[in-house]
């Protein structure tokens, strides 16, 4: 099969959406298929060049919605050497571009959200979702409206999404999502190498952006109420802050006086990544929303339990799997997640990381979620789907 992805930008500051076109295309690479990216970078950005996947770059793109004026001629005259296009992420000009360039066609488009449909941001942000408003009924509802397929990471996802806008029509399905397995023989070693002074601490890790959706502010907070006085941990802050809010927290820190505690790493990737997931005693995402959680997969992954909001939209399978704690996104929430987690006896710990394992193998591998993609792909392009 031969498909193509489409992605406003494949920078790996942009999150979920970049990792999850990555990980399902090179799963689907191995198994012989042809998978070709498209999105509005600039081709001269470093991490373009740098991508692992054929990526044909039409940008630079103008302002935060992206536009760039040759993506939609290039799609219209490339659209017939792939079986499907895939849109990930909405909101951004990749996607209505996508629809304009393949609507009355006969190649099959689908889209993947990513989360974008969630009612908080229409609760937190009433003002942009008025915008929203004005771009919703002649761009994104057509959008979903017009794709063979609305691909959802999970159900919690799926019930969501109808509720940010009452002019809403798709054709939804799961079909998961998931991450890939670490690298054999991955350990601490590189990550304590980088960062010697957690040598013998015991380590809680946040890993994602630095955003206020994230809730590291609550993680602040919690932190200090329940392991400020203790001296063998360390809070791990691991992720890009596109957002500028680092020395918002950092000062926050030092008014708690638990600054001499926290580590910054920025963003690691690769080897460093993996190795600190494989130094961490535990995960911890008070996140505000979350559709997935790529690092949440990734810790399940590496046997790290999660400590994770309610607002994580697979809370469901992680407490029923017993691989970490929920609770829900504020203050005291969080600090029940941490108290919790330091009462637990070691062997209910060490059953919890096999758990975390468990669940990532039966939940979150994304040799699944790929393989239920080429699913969806091919009933929906040859005769009607069971949507669901």
């Amino acid at each position: 099969m031969k498909l193509l992805h489409v992605i406003a930008s494949v920078r790996a500051a942009g999150g979920g959406p970049a990792e999850a076109v990555r990980s399902l295309s090179a799963v689907h690479q191995r198994e012989g298929h042809f998978v070709e990216v498209a999105s509005l970078d600039d081709p001269a950005d470093p991490e373009v060049s740098a991508f692992p996947l054929p990526l044909y770059a039409l940008g630079p793109a103008r302002n935060t919605y992206y536009f760039a004026s040759g993506f939609v001629p290039w799609l219209r005259q490339n659209r017939t050497r792939y079986d499907a296009v895939i849109i990930n992420g909405l909101w951004q000009y990749h996607s209505f571009g996508a629809w304009r360039a393949l609507r009355g066609t006969t190649t099959p488009y689908y889209v993947f959200p990513h989360g974008m449909l969630d009612p908080w941001f229409k609760r937190t942000f009433p003002l942009k979702h008025a915008k929203k408003w004005l771009y919703w009924p002649w761009a994104d509802y057509r959008v979903l409206r017009d794709a063979r397929a609305v691909l959802f990471t999970c159900e919690q996802e799926k019930l969501l999404a109808p509720q940010s806008f009452a002019l809403y029509r798709a054709h939804p399905v799961v079909t998961g999502l998931g991450t890939t397995s670490p690298p054999a023989g991955v350990n601490s070693t590189a990550f304590l190498e980088r960062y010697p002074e957690l040598r013998g601490k015991r380590l809680l890790l946040f890993m994602g952006r630095l955003h206020p959706k994230k809730g590291c502010d609550l993680l602040l907070e919690a932190y200090a109420a329940t392991l400020a006085n203790a001296p063998a941990w360390r809070l791990v802050f691991a992720g890009p802050d596109a957002s500028r809010w680092q020395q918002t927290l950092a000062a926050r820190a030092d008014t708690l006086r638990i600054a001499g505690r926290i580590v910054w790493t920025g963003m690691l990737r690769d080897t460093l990544k993996w190795s600190a997931l494989a130094a961490a005693e535990v995960f911890v995402l008070p996140s505000h929303q979350e559709n997935f959680g790529i690092a949440v997969a990734e810790s399940l992954a590496c046997g790290v339990p999660v400590l994770i909001s309610s607002e994580v939209n697979i809370w469901r399978e992680i407490e029923a799997a017993n691989a970490g704690l929920v609770a829900p996104d504020t203050i005291e929430g969080t600090t029940t997640l941490l108290t919790r987690w330091q009462q637990l006896h070691q062997a209910e710990r060490a059953t919890m990381r096999q758990n975390a394992r468990q669940c990532f193998a039966q939940h979150f591998d994304i040799e699944h979620s790929a393989a239920r993609l080429l699913e969806v792909i091919e009933a929906t392009t040859s005769e009607s789907i069971v949507h669901g």
